[in-house]
Order: C-alpha cells, then sequence, then structure tokens
C-alpha cells in the first residue's frame, strides 16, 4: 500500500487501498509506518483542543461514580441511588457504575478475548472482514471510512446480539465463549438501568421495556493501536450515540473524553466499573430531561493498543414500523414535545450515512 502527501494524493483510491488490505489500522502498525496515512488526518479544527483539554484535578469536574451495591437492601438505599442515576443524567448523561454485579474475572477475560480476535494471524481474521451491516458478524476499520470527513485510528468487531443470537459458529472461536456469558450478565445489567433511569424520569418501571428499548443490543470490540502521531487523528472522533443506553467495558489506559460544560473531560479507567453513557433516543423519548453527550477517544499515545468493549441497547434495528418520540407522559403545556417522531430505520439511516460527523443526528428531528 502506498500513502503519499504529493498533488497525486486522491482520498478515494487511498481509502479502498486501506480498506482492501482487510488488515485494519493494526496491519498499518504492523507494517511498523512511522507517518499515518493523510485519510486520518483530522480536520485542524477539530484537534484544537486535544493539547488543552482540562484533567480532573479538582471537585469541580469529578467524574460521576455510582455504586450499586445496596440499591436493593432498602427504598431508601434505592431511592438514593435513583436520584444519583437522574442528577448524573441531567448534568453529565455519563457516569461510571460499580458493584454493578459482573465478576471481575468475567470483565478481565472478555478484554482477553478482544485481544486474542485482534492478534491472531490476519488470515483468520480476514474472513469476518465486511461492510455489509445485514451481517450478524461484522469486523472492519471504521464503519464510516467512506463517508466520515477523516478516518479514526481504530479497528471494530461488532456483533448484533439480541433480538436474535448468532449461530456460535458466526462468532470468532477465540472470544465466542466470553463474549455469549458476558452477554448474559451485560443484558440483565442494562435491563437494571433502563429500570434505575425509568424511575429517575418518574415513570413505572416497564415504560422503556414496553417500548422494546432494550430489545436490540449490539457489542462493539474496539481495537485501538498505538499511533505513531497521535496529534492529528482520533481514535474515535467526536460524536454523541445513538442508541437508548450504552454499557462501555475500558481498559487501563484511558482516553475515553466526555464533553461537560464546554470542557473536554477525562473519564478515569476505574478498575471494576462500567461507563453507562444516555443514547440520541433516550434524550428524544425524555423530551431531553436526559442528555446524550458528545465524546471522544484520543489516539492512542501508548506503546500497547487499547481495548474497550461498548453495549448499545436499542430496539429491534431492523423494525420500520414504530415510530419513537417524547414519552406523553412527560409533556406538558409549560414542556411540549421538542422533537418529532421517527421510526428506527430512518433514524439509523440518517445517522449511518453521514458517519462520526460531530452533528447531533437529533437537529434534523427538531419541532
Amino acid at each position: 500500500m502506498n500513502f503519499t502527501s504529493d498533488a497525486k494524493y486522491c482520498r478515494s483510491i487511498e481509502l479502498k487501498a486501506f480498506d482492501d488490505t482487510k488488515a485494519g489500522v493494526k496491519g498499518l502498525v504492523d507494517a511498523g509506518i512511522t507517518k499515518i496515512p493523510l485519510i486520518f488526518h483530522q480536520p485542524p479544527h477539530a484537534l484544537d483542543y486535544i493539547s488543552h483539554a482540562p484533567k480532573n484535578t479538582g471537585t469541580e469536574f469529578d467524574f460521576p461514580i455510582i455504586d450499586l451495591q445496596n440499591f436493593e437492601n432498602s427504598a431508601d438505599s434505592r431511592k438514593e441511588i435513583v436520584e444519583k442515576v437522574r442528577n448524573a443524567s441531567e448534568s453529565w448523561g455519563f457516569f461510571q457504575v460499580v458493584n454493578h454485579g459482573i465478576p471481575i474475572n468475567v470483565l478481565e477475560e472478555m478484554k482477553d478475548g478482544v485481544r486474542r480476535f485482534y492478534e491472531q494471524d490476519i488470515d483468520l481474521k480476514k474472513k469476518y472482514y465486511t461492510r455489509d451491516l445485514t451481517k450478524k458478524v461484522v469486523y472492519n476499520s471504521n464503519f464510516d471510512l467512506y463517508t466520515a470527513p477523516a478516518a479514526n485510528w481504530r479497528d471494530t468487531i461488532a456483533i448484533q446480539m439480541a433480538p436474535h443470537l448468532p449461530q456460535p459458529e458466526e462468532i470468532p472461536e477465540v472470544c465466542r465463549d466470553i463474549l455469549m456469558e458476558y452477554f448474559d450478565q451485560i443484558k440483565m445489567l442494562g435491563k437494571l438501568m433502563l429500570e434505575l433511569l425509568l424511575e429517575a424520569l418518574g415513570l413505572k418501571p416497564n415504560h422503556l421495556e414496553e417500548m422494546d428499548c432494550d430489545k436490540g443490543l449490539f457489542v462493539l470490540c474496539h481495537y485501538y493501536p498505538p499511533c505513531p502521531e497521535p496529534e492529528l487523528t482520533f481514535g474515535t472522533s467526536k460524536h454523541a450515540d445513538g442508541d437508548f443506553l450504552t454499557l462501555l467495558l475500558q481498559d487501563h489506559i484511558g482516553g475515553l473524553q466526555v464533553l461537560h460544560q464546554n470542557h473536554w473531560i477525562d473519564v478515569p479507567p476505574t478498575p471494576g466499573a462500567l461507563v453507562v453513557n444516555i443514547g440520541d433516543l433516550l434524550q428524544l423519548v425524555s423530551n431531553d430531561k436526559f442528555k446524550s453527550i458528545e465524546h471522544r477517544v484520543l489516539a492512542n499515545r501508548e506503546e500497547e493498543a487499547r481495548l474497550s468493549v461498548a453495549c448499545f441497547f436499542s430496539t429491534d434495528l431492523f423494525s420500520v414500523s414504530r415510530l419513537y418520540g417524547p414519552i406523553e407522559e412527560l409533556l406538558s403545556e409549560d414542556n411540549p414535545p421538542k422533537y418529532r417522531e421517527t421510526s428506527i430505520k430512518e433514524f439509523s439511516k440518517h445517522r449511518n450515512a453521514r458517519g462520526l460527523d460531530g452533528v447531533s443526528s437529533l437537529l434534523h428531528l427538531k419541532l
């Protein structure tokens, strides 16, 4: 693959050349490159605040952590946790949960499984490489490679785990068993978090379940190799999630940042914790009560790869009939609907066509 920075540079040709290798960003690193290809160069304005992001050095921007250990012990304990969930969902759109019930060894083995997939022989990975998003298992680099302003320094394997499980043979053998175990654990935690969020909105616990908000589950396993020029690109550029709820397992390296009060705030890697964030669809149905906040991942400056596992809770992405809009019980004369109704098909089509361009997917639904 010959990437060039001279006048003969043609972005479309370079994108296809990169894609055709089916080796992803890891393939570039394994080849020993010292300069990142131009297709990964972010626009200068997007890079302005990489070196100026404030650290979490004071209490003003302490990232919220919620301990779930006592949520079943008493009504008062549950009420206290619900209040913390409400405050974090309204002001941050993000928080971490600890003592969530998923054993540490399961979290660690899930990360190990992701590493095994990416660090196996390239020929074993290539059979999963595709841009056909209707497949249950999709491995590639940048789902929006051909539409985003710039490519991100990241490879991804995405597995659609619900509403219909893949056949076992569809899942890579090196991470098959742990993925199935993690799925069983994470879907229970997702259900609990949705219940707590419903209570925080003052609604009955089964309201979102009746709306099929946890019917679909996508698991995205990201691999962020070391980047030789991290000041020129991102691991994941600025975006908000397009689901109802995301549960993220990140490793010890860090790099995830949340846009809070116009500052990029580091999400500290906390052993045993999972990151929870509100997605666009939950902001829509809550009529802006809960916030879907922009976030990003800096390009990896470490010598080892960064890993993360993001679980996206939504409805059936192939559903065409159901419409979603602000929940009627939350509306009043003083709080009229802020968005029109949309189908998941329409919403996903609009979002995927744009890629991670840093513009909210909710804007075209505003009334």
